[in-house]
């Protein structure tokens, strides 16, 4: 095998993205564990947070977690029994129920999020200049968008509202 296949710049690029994954999430893992939260229960929350009427369809909240229907649902069981997240039945589907984050759930987050953010900025944002930043977060969004394109499943449309949700979800 040609020595210099282990140079290439592509495996370069995938190996320091997963370093600098890996790294980030050990932090972030360790600061969530100090407020009894899993990564995958902060991604929830975060996600649910920030989407219209912080609120997402199950199959949605499934298709941005990447995780599968049936295991959405074991974590939304177990956020609901804690009250950080409560379902919403679609009353014209019963196929349908939307999870939405509860008053309990952001109170968590406001308790997280400063020290996740310093961890943010001192180990990632705060590495890069304005500029590269901006051309990082571009990129990584192609990316993401290429390999993951259900990762914003729902979050851009309005929130449905009852009467809304009356007519149909």
């Amino acid at each position: 095998m040609d020595q210099n296949v282990f140079d290439d710049p592509r495996i370069t690029a995938v190996g320091l993205l997963v370093e600098a994954h890996a790294g980030l999430s050990a932090r972030f893992a360790a600061q969530l564990e100090e407020h009894g939260l899993s990564a995958v229960e902060f991604e929830v929350l975060t996600r649910l947070a920030r989407s219209p009427g912080r609120q997402l369809r199950m199959t949605d909240l499934a298709a941005q977690t990447s995780l599968s229907t049936s295991g959405v649902t074991r974590v939304v069981d177990r956020m609901e029994r804690d009250g950080l997240i409560r379902r919403r039945a679609c009353p014209s589907d019963r196929r349908s129920s939307y999870a939405v984050v509860t008053a309990a759930g952001l109170a968590r987050l406001d308790e997280i999020l400063p020290g996740h953010l310093r961890i943010i900025e001192q180990w990632f944002t705060g590495q890069l200049e304005p500029a590269a930043l901006a051309a990082l977060l571009d990129g990584l969004r192609r990316v993401r968008d290429a390999v993951h394109p259900g990762a914003t499943a729902g979050s851009t449309s309005t929130a449905p509202t009852d009467e809304a949700t009356a007519a149909g979800c």
